[in-house]
């Protein structure tokens, strides 16, 4: 014995529908000529229908249809010569079916509730345009101030990146060379005290010491202002020269592990992601007193990963209010390249910061 099975509504049908409704709308809101030919039309069939029927069923609610149309789409006016010409249609079937006397009261009362009906809805109609107008203003004038906010976030970015860099080359030109020439001048006077076998060599040789650890600060300072790597799209060496500087700076083992197949391409996008990582690293190792780092940058189609965890104290459970300004720089930093940046506690202890983002994501 055959069994019936249910077949719900096909889609590819109910969007040919949408779509027939849609086209009709707009055709009658756009043509009057459409609009007024489909409610001369819909007043003809119901003036026809109402003489098939008799003059004891009466079809004035029948008759709201075209005049309803003819509102909505149109106006007041269009729906006014709707209802008169509904009038007519019903005073001429009744009449040709044979209707006794077509009472002036009667007609009175329906052009009337017609007339209020017309006014009631077009006055809607109007509500409902001004809110609709309102709305799309609203959505113009929200996307223009995104617009600019997105723009002057860019110029921010920008300026802050051309600021760091200048520090970091000032750091490394101008502070980092007078140290070095300070460094020599206090080495020539070690080595004339030396000479005369002063007494005060030990302490020439403490102040030569000072000075070179001060160059090496400098230099470090400098290399975490300025990244010129990134530049090139190296993002994998600048990460790589980050570890290696927290390792020799902080004593703290720091080690980086990427695909050299990982390519921004993006150099903004690069110097981002390059900020995270180390606004995440600087705040595993003052704040978090960590003793070990591990800097992870992967792709996965087209999915870019950044992720840096740390084994220190661990990522309080509540959140400071306001968060402090490494977190939000590494907020705004995701936020300017379409990422998502997440904070959380290890699984082992410590924080596991990911910043998440599609290659393919328009920066802003």
């Amino acid at each position: 014995m055959p069994t019936l099975a249910y077949v719900g509504p096909n889609p590819l049908l109910a969007s040919s529908s949408n779509m027939a409704g849609l086209l009709w709308r707009k055709r009658l809101t756009n043509s009057r000529f459409t609009l007024v030919t489909v409610c001369v039309v819909i007043t003809g069939g119901l003036g026809y229908v109402d003489y098939l029927t008799g003059y004891e069923q009466t079809f004035l609610l029948f008759y709201l249809v075209p005049i309803g149309l003819g509102t909505w789409f149109g106006n007041f006016w269009i729906g006014f010569t709707f209802s008169v010409m509904s009038i007519g249609a019903w005073v001429v079937s009744d009449v040709a079916a044979g209707v006794p006397t077509a009472g002036l009261w009667n007609i009175g009362m329906a052009l009337g509730s017609y007339t209020v009906f017309t006014s009631l809805l077009s006055k809607l109609r109007t509500l409902l345009n001004e809110l609709d107008q309102r709305v799309r203003d609203r959505t113009a004038a929200l996307k223009r101030e995104m617009a600019e906010r997105e723009r002057l976030d860019q110029e921010i970015a920008e300026v802050a990146d051309r600021e760091r860099r200048r520090l970091g080359q000032n750091l490394h030109d101008s502070l980092g060379q007078h140290l070095t020439g300070t460094a020599l001048a206090a080495q020539v006077l070690r080595d004339k005290l030396a000479d005369r076998s002063g007494a005060e060599v030990a302490d020439a040789d403490k102040v030569v010491h000072y000075i070179e650890e001060g160059i090496d600060l400098t230099r470090n300072l400098a290399r975490g202002f300025f990244s010129p790597e990134l530049e090139a799209d190296g993002l994998n060496v600048a990460l790589q020269g980050l570890a290696e500087n927290i390792s020799e700076r902080f004593r703290v083992p720091c080690t980086f592990n990427g695909d050299d197949a990982v390519h921004v391409g993006d150099a903004t996008t690069a110097t981002q992601l390059y900020y995270i990582a180390q606004e995440a690293v600087i705040n595993a190792v003052k704040h978090a007193s960590a003793n070990r780092i591990d800097i992870e940058l992967a792709q996965s189609g087209q999915k870019l990963t950044l992720v840096v965890s740390d084994d220190g104290r661990g990522f309080p459970e509540k959140l400071p209010e306001p968060p402090g300004l490494g977190l939000r720089l590494m907020a705004h930093g995701a936020s300017l390249i379409g990422g998502k940046l997440a904070i959380a506690r290890n699984r082992e202890g410590g924080t596991l910061v990911t910043c998440k983002l599609n290659k393919n994501q328009p920066v802003h």
